[in-house]
């Protein structure tokens, strides 16, 4: 295949600007994640006081030394609920992510109870549940570290419980499809939360920490009278000896984490030829260009023209790529190339989705599903084409085929926003709705219906046309205050750090990370392909 050249010249103006802007949004994630962690590390000497590791230290503990971890979602339930951005803690209250333990890669939520003793928020809810969705569709062991008060009762809200109630569906319908669900109890888990580890195969409680109970002694006294203290109602050693519920009592959180990472390795889950998966290949050969250019090719300005090209180049095997029907529809960019030795294919912009665009990418797309090649989607689009051409040309039956070929191809699509994802260009580039198996964005990336300036063009056009037809006008201080609103709007709402604090992606990254991040996000996705025993229940507890 060609080696693909570069026009990028890094010591340029233009680029150093690129790499500021960057450079800045990418200080601001790391600021806001530092956060997170600041406001746990708070509770520091509650946790020495009683024994236990802080929520990351237990992680660490769990996951292969050296191996690399891969955190999603870090900025759930940023500025939700009427916060200010100066005071809003993202993290939804649960770390997520992926990481190999015992040589597995798994799914692993940990419940970040160094804020507000881990008591359950909205978006940490759906944060749950993304984690979850992730491990039964790509067939990745699930291990839960709990540790949490339960719901804020001062904070309650129908609706969360209501949706609260997917976690513990998704336990049983992860445990059905074969797929081992691990739960470590380091602390409380009480009401609707001890159904957790009561939907797990496997418990480990730590002894004088754990505690499950449906209704714990307040509750119990309020609700019945009665009378019982927590180690009576839901401790690890009556759960261990009496209950059932714990099938492993651990002396503390080391010892905790030592039994789970046991556990796995006793599964030896990679260990016959029925759970086989496809590897990658870490010695594959490395861009030919240094990663470190990423920050300075995505303009500050996010209407200036890109060369998606350049991106490829730093992210594939060897800059390697076989460009597809380069002729044919040539401002929609298709193509073949390897990551860590796995065979892709790529679909990423060049300008807007015209009718030969999306009938090449729908040709492709299902070139890959034929071959079972998985599908990177690099967007940066400002949707599809609009204008009488495109309109007689087609451009809504062609569009739609192309979203036809999205939704309902059988191989892995991982989607990574790299600047525009505007209009429906969202949709049949793979954004969230469409079910890729992941979606990142970096910190640059704007998404929304349509720029801030044609919405508040439209608008003003939409308000002259309705006065004039009454026989008015519309003063032209009226049209500026109007215009002024949607743009503040949407400008409010299009940042990455917006939509990923509502869980429209899963998380913003580093550019630089972008191959590290797609190789473990492939490799997680390879994982389907594994064989499993799918049951008609999960696993009863004794």
């Amino acid at each position: 295949m060609p080696k693909l050249d570069t026009a990028i010249a890094a010591s340029s103006e233009a680029f150093k600007t690129n790499a500021q802007h960057m450079e800045q949004a990418l200080a601001t994630l790391r600021e806001l994640e530092r956060r997170t962690r600041e406001a746990s590390a708070k509770s520091a000497p509650s946790f020495a006081k009683r024994g236990q590791l802080m929520p990351r230290e237990r992680l660490a503990l769990l996951i292969d030394p050296g191996s690399p971890f891969l955190e999603l979602s870090t900025l759930a339930g940023y500025m939700q609920d009427g916060q200010k951005p100066e005071k809003s803690i993202p993290g939804g209250g649960i770390i997520a992510g992926l990481a190999y333990v015992a040589n597995t890669l798994c799914m692993v939520v940990a419940s970040d109870s160094g804020i507000e003793a881990g008591a359950l928020q909205a978006m940490g809810i759906e944060k749950m549940q993304r984690a979850q969705d992730i491990a039964l569709e790509n067939r990745l062991p699930f291990i839960n570290l709990g540790e949490s008060a339960g719901a804020n009762l001062l904070k309650y809200k129908v609706e969360h419980f209501v949706l609260g109630g997917g976690n513990f569906y998704r336990l049983a319908k992860l445990s059905a499809a074969g797929l081992p669900v691990v739960n470590v109890l380091h602390g409380s888990s009480t009401a609707g939360g001890a159904y957790i580890p009561g939907l797990s195969d496997v418990v480990i409680m730590v002894r004088e920490r754990a505690r499950a109970f449906l209704a714990g002694p307040p509750l119990l006294k309020a609700a019945t009278g009665e009378i019982a203290t927590d180690e009576e109602l839901g401790g690890a050693e009556m759960h261990c000896a009496i209950s059932g519920l714990g099938d492993y009592l651990a002396e503390d959180d080391r010892h905790a984490i030592a039994i789970a990472r046991e556990v796995m390795e006793k599964m030896d889950w990679n260990g016959s030829d029925r759970h086989a998966i496809p590897r990658l290949n870490p010695d594959a050969p490395a861009p030919a260009y240094s990663a470190d250019e990423l920050l300075g090719i995505m303009p500050a300005d996010i209407k200036t023209p890109v060369d998606m090209r350049e991106v490829i180049a730093r992210i594939v095997d060897a800059s390697d790529f076989l460009e597809f029907k380069a002729g044919y529809g040539s401002a929609t960019l298709c193509g073949y190339a390897k990551l860590m030795g796995v065979s892709i294919g790529i679909i990423t912009n060049l300008g807007p989705i015209d009718t030969a665009g999306a009938t090449k990418a729908t040709h492709f797309i299902q070139s890959c599903c034929q071959t079972r090649t998985p599908i990177i989607y690099l967007q940066n689009t400002t949707g599809y084409m609009v204008g009488k051409d495109a309109e007689q040309g087609g451009i809504i039956k062609h569009g739609s085929k192309m979203i036809q070929a999205v939704s309902n191809a059988t191989v892995p699509q991982i989607t990574v926003l790299c600047g525009a994802s505007f209009g429906a260009g969202n949709y049949g580039m793979c954004g969230r709705a469409f079910g890729p198996r992941f979606v990142f964005a970096w910190p640059n990336s704007k998404t929304a219906v349509m720029g801030a300036e044609q919405a508040a063009g439209t608008m003003a056009t939409v308000m002259q046309a309705s006065a004039a037809r009454k026989g008015m006008e519309v003063p032209e201080f009226m049209l500026d205050n109007m215009k002024k609103q949607i743009v503040d709007t949407f400008e409010s709402q299009t940042s990455a750090f917006y939509t990923s604090g509502l869980l429209l992606d899963d998380g913003v990254i580093d550019p630089r990370d972008t191959r590290q991040v797609l190789a473990m996000a492939l490799a997680a996705s390879l994982q389907a392909e594994r064989s499993v025993q799918p049951m008609q229940f999960g696993v009863a507890r004794p």
